[in-house]
């Protein structure tokens, strides 16, 4: 039982840069996508609980080869740190922790149908599209053994085991609605129209997502479209989360007086009585 503790780019990927929200890209012909968000902010306060969010485009395909669209939605990377319950004489104890540094705090992906349908095993691992094929850095610690005769070769300490840790951190993100695959998940609503929801649930990490909407004919990528959306908290909210984070210290004495206050008061209303 496993319990959370509190790729190269393709040579059409157009990379965003700071301020770019949208860009497509095509490799033949005049055949190519392009996308918008309805919404490229979203602002997180006390009453955030959830927000839907509508990616619409176009597919500019005057060929008479059909075209599948995917769209993939990565947020920014947060480390995960688990513990797997191992039972010991009788007694469930946690194992020693394991740190993923890389995984994305969410991802999804949106298509006209299954993944395995739209291109192969090798497309889609060396785009990096799909939960199968999500780049999940290992943990850092590592060891060396004897391979097929070759001494000293480094590998992660996890060893056979690094694939059943890296299952479940996406199961585990799946559970909290982090993760998702829908392989109906992108509409046409007219000839070259399309469309696909965004669902971001009430616990999405703030910060920078990256939305990248792929045209794909017979199999290969054909062009891309790059989105940016920021998810940022607003308020009081924001003012807390910004003073945490810069000066922890003083947040944390703060927290401790603040607390400390709350029980006397407490105790006098209580010794009133």
């Amino acid at each position: 039982m496993f319990q959370a503790l509190p790729p190269e780019p393709a040579s059409i990927v157009a990379p965003v840069q700071p301020g770019v929200i949208e860009r497509s890209v095509a490799t033949e012909g005049e055949v190519r996508v392009a996308a918008a968000l309805t919404d490229a902010q979203v602002k997180v306060d006390s009453s955030f609980r959830g927000a839907s969010i509508v990616l619409y485009g176009a597919v500019f395909n005057p060929t008479d080869t059909p075209a599948d669209v995917v769209v993939v939605v990565r947020g920014p990377d947060a480390p995960v740190r688990l513990v797997k319950k191992t039972r010991n004489m009788g007694v469930w104890l946690n194992s020693r922790p394991v740190l993923f540094e890389g995984a994305p705090g969410f991802y999804m992906t949106a298509s006209t149908r299954p993944l395995s349908d739209v291109a192969d095993f090798g497309q889609l691992r060396r785009l990096g599209v799909g939960v199968d094929h999500l780049r999940i850095d290992a943990p850092q610690e590592s060891r060396t053994v004897t391979r097929y005769g070759v001494r000293d070769v480094v590998v992660s300490r996890l060893g056979e085991n690094y694939l059943d840790w890296r299952r479940a951190v996406i199961r585990l993100k799946e559970a909290a609605a982090l993760y998702n695959t829908d392989p109906d998940g992108v509409q046409f609503v007219d000839k070259g129209l399309f469309r696909a929801e965004v669902e971001l649930p009430t616990v999405a990490p703030t910060g920078k997502y990256y939305a990248e909407v792929w045209l794909f004919q017979e199999g290969a990528p054909v062009s891309v479209s790059n989105l940016t959306l920021t998810v940022e908290k607003v308020g009081l909210e924001r003012d807390i989360y910004e003073f945490a984070h810069r000066r922890p210290w003083s947040y944390g004495v703060l927290c401790v007086i603040l607390a400390a206050l709350t029980g006397y008061a407490a105790s006098r209303v209580f010794r009133s009585r």
